[in-house]
């Protein structure tokens, strides 16, 4: 009978520093690497000084992001007034980087990426009808303003954090079903930011 106790199975993955497209095997189902999809002119707003500035500053935070989460990130911006005549994509630390083509708002290019792209993106947005769509396509949005938040204090640990934030009032109607339950909605979106 052979000693298997003396056999050593070397495994380069494990020998190796983890890199993070393997983190969310160690990490658990709440903290698995997530799609995340950013509407970039949203998020940092276009009233600044140097919007070139500003813009490669929230590539750099994202990129730190990315390195401390792991995360799939994609962050769109719009190129239909000043754009070429075809979309462009680049990637900087990991961080896969679209600007959206002339005649053409990032808008389409966010949905256009979730409809197409069949997997739960974390979408990073205050617009309402891209918010529609990330739900109807079976994605959940987050608030551009949250993120933000969550971008500027990625340094500390988050886990818990954050508290499920009041929605819009829904005009006084009363909700039907248990109202101890989140609603499906409610539950995905704290899902979502507890991976965040």
């Amino acid at each position: 009978m052979e000693d298997y106790t003396q056999k050593h199975v070397k495994i380069p993955c494990i020998d190796a520093i983890i890199t993070p497209c393997f983190a969310g095997i160690f990490r658990g189902k709440e903290e698995a690497i997530s799609a995340i999809i950013i509407d970039g002119y949203n998020l940092i707003g276009i009233d600044h000084h140097d919007l070139n500035r500003r813009r490669e500053q929230l590539i750099q935070l994202l990129i730190a992001y990315k390195k401390i989460k792991g995360h799939d990130i994609t962050v769109v911006f719009d190129g239909w007034k000043s754009g070429s005549g075809r979309e462009e994509l680049s990637t900087a630390g990991g961080v896969r980087v679209i600007y959206s083509r002339l005649g053409e708002k990032a808008d389409a290019v966010i949905k256009r990426i979730v409809s197409r792209e069949k997997k739960e993106w974390i979408v990073i947005t205050s617009d309402r009808e891209i918010m529609s769509h990330a739900w109807a396509s079976g994605s959940v949005p987050i608030p551009s303003s949250e993120f933000q938040t969550i971008l500027e204090t990625s340094d500390t640990s988050l886990a818990g954090a954050y508290d499920l934030i009041e929605e819009d009032d829904d005009g006084g109607h009363q909700r039907k079903g248990n109202p101890q339950k989140l609603s499906k909605k409610e539950r995905a979106t704290l899902r979502v930011r507890k991976k965040l």
